[in-house]
């Protein structure tokens, strides 16, 4: 064969390998995702004097039921006109909803309760909810003084309280929390897993039934450790402590994921607490961080992580914390995202998303099926 042959199929060859090397490394961003759709319906109309927060939490039970925790405290003066005091009311509208809101699948209200009570300390500010398999309702709060869990029934009827009110010593403390962001449960072991972040950097494990300190630890898998670390710098080594543990999440296969908020980063570990490994969301964000709320897809293939400072919802593949989609972008109309808070998903995958500050909203997406992603939309790489 001549020469100038066999260079030119030796070329193309080696093009061809390239081009396969080049379409397997880009593989699993090009891979289907789930995909979502904006649900106006959700949820169906509310009592027309009430009057939503911010959103703290939101969870799902095992009855596909929806639960919203909305802080009805802040809510401006001019949304109060018909509080108590008014007499008479300066107008029909509004008075704050109880803080506790559950939903059907067809978006109805089904039961609302909450807010202070005898023989418990209700949270100075609401974060964080769940129902777990017993059907007990566990609240936490990032106040001030907040240093506690309240279990209810899911009727609103008081069972115990974790810890006390302003007694919070540090993340070395085995008899109250630090400002508990949120909370999920493992139901095979029995146990509650908080996000102890606002104050305390670690994630707290408890017996569901007796409140017993079962275990606890900080970033890596170390003992907590509440040093000042300074301002976040996304160009300084990853801090080798929690900077605000805001979620946490267990998979049906043991893992404990962890969204370290102002890090920006997932952290995942045993349920003993040994450290796995860690991926990083948008590792350039300040404001309050890229790593807030946490939920799974039914099958667990993918996880999916609350941004507030960008906006979005973004798609990782569980396995390798890998982001290959989003949803959502900022804005005030249906289907967009101001300031996302707090994520739960259903059995059919559908996700619920509410929103803080201005937002104060939840709304659901309903998932599609899986298609391609919408790599246009994910953030080009920074040089």
């Amino acid at each position: 064969m001549p020469r100038s042959r066999v260079l030119r199929a030796v070329t193309i060859a080696a093009a061809a390998i390239a081009s396969q090397a080049v379409l397997f490394t880009q593989a699993p961003s090009r891979a289907s995702v789930p995909t979502f759709q904006y649900d106006p319906t959700f949820p169906q109309p509310l009592p027309a004097q009430w009057a939503i927060g911010a959103i703290g939490g939101m969870a799902v039970d095992g009855r596909d039921h929806i639960w919203v925790l909305h802080r009805p405290a802040p809510l401006q003066a001019n949304e109060r006109f018909a509080g108590a005091d008014d007499t008479p009311p300066k107008a029909d509208c509004c008075i704050p909803a109880p803080p506790v809101l559950e939903f059907d699948q067809a978006g109805t209200l089904v039961a609302s309760w909450g807010g202070p009570g005898d023989g418990y300390e209700w949270p100075q500010i609401e974060h964080g909810i769940v129902v777990d398999h017993k059907d007990n309702v566990w609240i936490g709060g990032s106040g001030a003084k907040d240093a506690h869990v309240l279990k209810f029934t899911r009727q609103g009827r008081f069972l115990a309280q974790f810890g006390r009110q302003g007694r919070g010593k540090g993340s070395a403390d085995r008899e109250n929390l630090g400002g508990p962001a949120n909370l999920t449960v493992d139901p095979a072991a029995n146990e509650l897993y908080v996000a102890d972040g606002y104050r305390n950097r670690r994630v707290i494990v408890l017996d569901i039934d007796t409140l017993a300190v079962k275990r606890l630890w900080g970033a890596y898998g170390n003992a907590p450790d509440d040093t000042d670390l300074g301002p976040y710098n996304p160009d300084a080594p990853p801090a080798r402590q929690f900077r605000l543990p805001h979620n946490v999440a267990v998979s049906k296969d043991g893992f404990v994921y962890v969204a370290d908020r102002p890090n920006n980063r997932i952290q995942v570990f045993k349920t003993d607490g040994a450290f796995v490994r860690e991926g990083f969301i948008a590792r350039r964000t300040l404001l309050a961080g890229a790593a807030s709320g946490l939920a799974f897809s039914p099958d667990q293939r993918f996880l999916y992580v609350i941004d507030g400072a960008n906006h979005h919802v973004w798609i990782l593949r569980r396995d390798t914390l890998e982001v290959v989609d989003r949803i959502g972008q900022q804005g005030i109309f249906g289907g967009f995202l101001n300031v996302p808070h707090a994520l739960a998903a259903d059995s059919r995958g559908n996700l619920y998303v509410g929103e803080n500050f201005d937002g104060r909203r939840f709304q659901r997406f309903v998932v599609k099926g899986m298609g391609a992603p919408r790599g246009a939309l994910l953030p080009p790489p920074r040089p």
